[in-house]
């Protein structure tokens, strides 16, 4: 079976090369997205992203969603609860902060300079149709568990624990955030805390790939010219797994912001605790952060690396010198 992934995805390259037009903006990977990947999944059983509603297509890339479809009921936003939105899998506040155009100006600034960040914007495999409401509750949370969160949309079992700034989706799609969350790491080099990749690897075998995933990722190759290696089975995530890079390397934007933090100076050493606040969502070092000890035990994310800080979605506390 993963030989005959493997050469369908040799052939779909080699077929769709000279030609694979896959998206350069958001925009137009929306819109490429309903055309050539969603076209026919708006009244499918496997409906939207994160509770399973059917929607109708309205415009050029919005939808209605059906709430009968799905047990929907609102939690709090009734307009955006109303439509689909596109959601970045892995959000674009968590790739962005690991590029130096976000630092020196936020997402409008890499949208402008950086065609590393443009190309991870606009990546197929990361975007899927989701409830909008769900969409906004999730913000850019990593996903994880959540336990100690009733039910919030009615018979949606996806979950976002606002205090924990964690996000539980619902079973039937695990694997397919998983794997997703695999690619974009291992595509444009991004780094991923030893506790995600724990979590991700264990939905990774628990929720094996569905015949909609891999229709879904072979539509997507003949837009782009290639597949997502771990649903095709070529690439498996390993615990500390070293990125490949493919989506930096044919770009010529800058390095990462980890490859140019590094460049200044050294991220923290492995083996000095570092301490992140999950309710602020900031981190503090041992060392040049005056707030280091104060952060209360309920609130405690220890990490080894700066940069698993980071990758986590914390921010350095704005105290440190």
């Amino acid at each position: 079976m993963k030989l005959a992934y493997f050469l369908l995805s040799l052939s779909l390259t080699f077929a769709t090369s000279s030609f694979a037009s896959g998206p350069t903006t958001f925009d137009e990977a929306k819109s490429i997205a309903k055309r050539d990947v969603f076209f026919d999944h708006a009244e499918s059983d496997q409906g939207e992203l994160y509770c399973g509603c059917k929607w109708q297509w309205v415009g050029k890339t919005g939808g209605r969603v059906d709430h009968s479809s799905c047990g929907y009921e609102v939690r709090k936003q009734e307009n955006r609860a109303a439509r689909t939105e596109w959601e970045h899998i892995v959000p674009a506040w968590t790739f962005g902060h690991q590029r130096q155009c976000w630092q020196n100006g936020g997402r409008k600034n890499c949208v402008a300079t950086d065609s590393v960040f443009r190309a991870m914007e606009a990546d197929l495999f990361n975007l899927y149709p989701a409830v909008g409401e769900v969409n906004g509750d999730r913000a850019n949370y990593n996903y994880g568990t959540v336990s100690d969160v009733s039910t919030q949309y009615g018979q949606c079992d996806t979950r976002i624990d606002f205090g924990t700034r964690t996000a539980e989706p619902r079973n039937e799609v695990k694997g397919l955030v998983a794997r997703t969350t695999f690619y974009m790491f291992d595509r444009y080099s991004l780094r991923m805390s030893r506790q995600q990749q724990r979590l991700l690897m264990a939905w990774n075998n628990q929720y094996p790939v569905t015949a909609w995933e891999r229709e879904r990722n072979e539509r997507i190759a003949r837009v782009v010219g290639f597949s997502n290696p771990f649903v095709t089975g070529e690439r498996v995530w390993s615990l500390g797994h070293r990125p490949i890079g493919e989506g930096v390397a044919s770009k010529t934007a800058s390095a990462p912001a980890q490859q140019v933090a590094t460049a200044k100076q050294p991220l923290q050493a492995a083996g000095t605790l570092i301490i992140g606040n999950r309710r602020s969502g900031v981190y503090h070092l041992p060392v040049g952060c005056p707030s280091y000890g104060q952060v209360s035990a309920k609130n405690q994310v220890s990490f080894d690396l700066e940069s698993e800080a980071l990758a986590a979605g914390f921010r350095k506390a704005g105290n440190c010198r």
